[in-house]
């Protein structure tokens, strides 16, 4: 399936690398084995070299990681995350984000390069930028911090994810031997 690159966005093949320029920033895709890449016109083609069973698995991981690289730079990718929990708080200080999560100290969280973040309510954090890896590592990272637990959902969560909550121990049941 071939690409088609927008305007504004120019890509060049220059040896083993796929250059994706935009007004949003560049991002660099190395050239997997087995795959020869051509541009003609706005449409970028992608094609194995040969039969290879490693060879047909990288022609779709090369496309759908170019793919990702123009969308990041036409409209971004967002990650959003959601903290739940008494007294638990999120607060922007400069670029990196001061994390109140229950524990003795604040959490200090400073963000790689290309990510940005924005802080909702003291308990939503939007996660921004034009590598769609990198920000779902971000991600990863931020909900590492403190993962929701099951039984009152407390933690970080994605959201659009659905926690399993367990029901817990039962007060008073009747029948006990005494």
């Amino acid at each position: 399936m071939p690409i088609t690159v927008p305007e504004g966005i120019t890509v060049t093949i220059d040896g083993g690398l796929i250059q994706v320029k935009g007004a949003k920033g560049e991002l660099t895709i190395p050239l997997l084995q087995g795959i020869k890449a051509s541009i003609n016109d706005s449409t970028l083609l992608f094609e194995p070299q040969s039969a290879s069973k490693q060879a047909r698995s990288n022609w779709g991981t090369q496309r759908a990681l170019v793919q990702n690289a123009v969308q990041g730079l036409t409209k971004g990718f967002e990650k959003g995350l959601i903290l739940e929990g008494v007294g638990f708080r999120i607060t922007k200080e400069g670029e990196g984000l001061t994390l109140n999560l229950g524990f003795s100290h604040q959490v200090k969280y400073e963000p790689p390069k290309g990510i940005t973040f924005e802080v909702e309510k003291n308990s939503r954090l939007k996660i921004r930028g034009i590598d769609k890896a990198l920000v779902g590592q971000v991600a990863a990272q931020v909900r590492s911090l403190k993962k929701p637990e099951p039984y009152k959902g407390k933690g970080f969560r994605y959201d659009n994810e659905i926690l399993r909550r367990k029901v817990g121990k039962k007060a008073g049941t009747s029948g006990s031997a005494a």
